[in-house]
């Protein structure tokens, strides 16, 4: 196929979801996607689809917007409140219990990501300590954070970051990569067998209109990324090089949010609209279908997702074989 990839040559799947920001993809023809009506969505292999939904103690719905899949099959859901956050339990049957709810003794502020790794260990991430979130739409704002959870308990293992999106682990298991939002870059740190990272590296820095969100690695090597506002789906070697796979914006639309970004006032209404032909603000990828060779987009403002074929399989996540 030449490239970009035309957005009408896309296929779509799912109906009459809300939010389905994070997507997640497993053996058996399994897609999970975050919901805001409270909880997660299954699309199982033959199409047919459930809401699994549960209720915080507070009796408000949980609000995902990363969710993990666990060896039990239940879900860790990273709560993206209002004015709260933490990482919640929901089980199939709707339950929800508190994961982690506070971090260095203080409570966790609305949640981004929640990230379960081959080695039994949990990455979560906060975007901004600023409230409200959209204060730190800014190239200038960097108090996002990760933390890492494992038999030794939680702890912050990165600071100082410019709006902490999601994370990822390199197929041979010794980088973390994680997306900085409106940083606007690619970063990336030498993971170490005891889970403690090395410095932050750049990896790349994107140019205008990309404000990279969900990421995944391809058996290559290669790490897929999403890009809000603008809809691109970027492929990225391991040398820094940069291919666009996909776009979808429209240029007035794009240039102003650029325009606001760079004068420090970039707000919600310039997310929570769009211009595009068909996508909706793309925010998440995973690669699914028996060879994981069908990428699957999760997205802010539609009620489908939006799949095309992959010139490469992904990586086998580590919830792959989960049920």
């Amino acid at each position: 196929m030449g490239l970009p990839l035309d957005p009408g040559r896309l296929s779509w799947w799912g109906e009459s979801l809300v939010r389905p920001e994070c997507v997640l993809a497993t053996a058996d023809g399994s897609i999970y996607t975050a919901d805001w009506r409270g909880g997660v969505v299954h699309r199982a292999a033959d199409g047919r689809q459930r809401l699994i939904r549960g209720e915080l103690p507070s009796g408000q719905p949980v609000q995902p917007n990363g969710i993990a899949l666990m060896a039990d099959g239940t879900f860790l859901v990273a709560h993206l409140g209002a004015h709260d956050g933490g990482v919640w339990r929901l089980t199939r049957d709707g339950e929800v219990t508190p994961w982690l709810r506070a971090v260095d003794g203080v409570d966790l502020p609305p949640t981004n990501f929640v990230l379960s790794d081959a080695q039994g260990r949990v990455w979560v991430t906060v975007s901004t300590r600023h409230r409200p979130r959209a204060a730190a739409y800014r190239g200038d704002v960097a108090d996002g954070f990760i933390i890492r959870v494992d038999g030794r308990g939680a702890e912050i293992v990165a600071d100082g970051l410019g709006y902490t999106n999601e994370v990822a682990i390199h197929p041979d298991g010794t980088w973390l990569y994680v997306n900085e939002t409106f940083s606007r870059c690619l970063s990336r740190f030498a993971l170490r067998p005891d889970g403690s990272l090395g410095p932050k590296e750049v990896v790349v820095r994107f140019g205008i209109g990309t404000y990279p969100d969900g990421l995944a690695f391809d058996e290559a090597g290669h790490v897929w990324v999403v890009s809000i506002v603008s809809n691109r789906v970027l492929r990225v070697a391991p040398d820094g090089r940069v291919v666009t796979w996909l776009e979808d914006c429209d240029a007035t639309h794009l240039e102003w949010t650029e325009a606001a970004w760079a004068a420090g006032t970039m707000g919600r209404e310039h997310l929570d609209t769009t211009a595009s032909r068909c996508l909706r603000n793309i925010s998440s990828i995973a690669f699914g279908g028996p060879d994981r060779r069908t990428a699957v987009l999760g997205c802010l403002l539609g009620d489908r997702l939006a799949t095309f074929n992959a010139p490469v399989a992904g990586a086998m996540p580590a919830h792959w074989n989960y049920r």
